[in-house]
């Protein structure tokens, strides 16, 4: 049996097995291993694919947890290859964890459950897809993908191989945004009429910290520990900076769509969640935003655009010079603003509601915060359940900031078939859906 056989009939087994028709396969911790602890029998094995700021993060998180196994990783960064291993190996008391230049290498091995993707955004459909076909379940980062074409892509390659997906929106699953949509999905503020989201603007030069953007860099020799052609991949060849790479590459519009995808895909999706739009999306987009013309960072640093829905409500989205951090929902009876310090609203009283039996209540993972975003995610590869922020989810999430982005580039609103997601009657701005991409990458 081939290993994409393997990994499907896997896949099958643990459906039965979760639907109680055969023997579990999760071995139950009382008899897994010494001191009640999961033994190797029911380990999922977990290789991470990025080890930046967020991929660190998620060696941490996923270490935590005793019924998964870290086993290998990959970054085209050798120091940070390096980090991650002593980290990894130092936890487990072994040498056992295989690092790779090459994340292909990592994919093709047969032991492996899970992903972990956390690479820029112009990697994130490429290497996902690779896993997909490849049988494994993947925990992947937000923006869903680098386009709304390569996010699509993703989402039927999920549904076709019957992958659990889970998209790095952790604000799901923590319980005072869960609560706070509750309560506007509830009416609690009357009928929804407007949402405001607020976002962090550009990205400040570090010499000029009152300076957005940062100007011409110089070509610079590429660090002997970093396979740079290897990180450009699909993208545009251009010559190495250290100003381009790592974090910074959330500034470059090549490999990313700056602050309003990167923070836009975390508080638009908790919009869309309060709103009810997980499956839908805007019907017209339009605003403006400012784009450095000179230096490396191009991404807009100052932004303000509308989406309206085709039920009337209109969702503002801008940077938080013009409007305050979070997510403010606005209804005919009152106002509910989460943001990640907490929740507010108006009337007051509304904090302390409850929501009743028979009234709507969203999906809850197993614990809070970041670690319970991971939970949910093992606990649904075993069990074969929907996670908190699916693949769906994570697309419609990001449309509307990949949607915010065209329409300020070009400078004119732009209208969107949410249900075939074809911008109509605009050949220049339906052209921008997708991205070329560099030989031989492709999806």
């Amino acid at each position: 049996m081939n290993n994409k056989s393997q990994r499907i009939s896997r896949r099958q087994f643990l459906k039965t097995a979760a639907a109680g028709l055969t023997t579990p396969y999760i071995i139950p911790s009382s008899v897994a291993g010494s001191g009640g602890r999961p033994g190797p029998s029911n380990w999922l094995t977990i290789g991470l694919i990025g080890l930046g700021s967020m991929g660190m993060r998620h060696v941490k998180g996923f270490l935590q947890e005793e019924d998964c196994r870290l086993i290998a990783v990959s970054d085209v960064d050798a120091r940070r290859r390096a980090v991650a291993v002593e980290e990894i190996n130092k936890h487990y008391g072994n040498n056992d964890c295989a690092d790779y230049n090459d994340f292909r290498e990592l994919i093709s091995r047969g032991d492996l459950d899970t992903l972990c993707i956390s690479v820029p955004d112009h990697w994130h459909a490429i290497i996902a897809l690779e896993g997909i076909r490849a049988g494994k379940d993947i925990y992947g980062e937000k923006p869903l993908a680098l386009t709304i074409a390569e996010g699509r892509a993703l989402v039927e390659a999920v549904n076709r191989y019957k992958c659990v997906w889970q998209t790095g929106s952790w604000q799901r699953s923590t319980a005072h945004f869960r609560f706070g949509c509750e309560l506007v999905r509830n009416e609690r503020i009357g009928k929804l009429q407007k949402v405001e989201v607020g976002i962090g603007g550009g990205f400040k030069d570090p010499s000029s910290p009152t300076v957005y953007g940062i100007g011409h860099q110089p070509a610079q020799p590429v660090p002997e520990d970093l396979d740079y052609e290897m990180w450009l991949g699909p993208a545009p060849w251009t010559p190495y900076t250290e100003k381009r790479c790592h974090w910074n590459f959330r500034w470059i519009l090549d490999y990313a769509g700056g602050q309003v995808t990167d923070w836009g895909a975390h508080h638009i999706d908790i919009a869309h969640w309060g709103m009810g739009c997980d499956e839908t999306g805007p019907v017209e987009v339009g605003g403006r935003g400012v784009f450095p013309k000179d230096g490396l960072w191009d991404a807009a640093v100052d932004y303000d655009f509308e989406c309206k829905y085709a039920d009337g409500v209109v969702m503002r989205v801008a940077s938080n010079n013009h409007l305050r951090q979070g997510v403010r929902f606005i209804g005919e009876k009152g106002w509910v603003h989460i943001t990640r310090g907490g929740l507010d609203a108006s009337p007051k009283r509304l904090l302390k509601e409850k929501i009743g039996p028979d009234e709507i209540h969203l999906a809850k993972p197993r614990g809070d915060h970041r670690q319970g975003h991971r939970r949910d995610f093992l606990d649904c590869v075993k069990t074969r359940g929907q996670t908190i922020a699916g693949v769906e989810v994570g697309h419609r999430s990001a449309i509307p900031a990949h949607l915010g982005n065209i329409a300020m580039m070009l400078g004119r609103n732009i209208r969107w078939d949410a249900q075939t997601e074809k911008i109509i009657d605009d050949p220049a701005a339906a052209a921008m859906l997708s991205r070329p991409m560099r030989t031989p990458w492709r999806l």
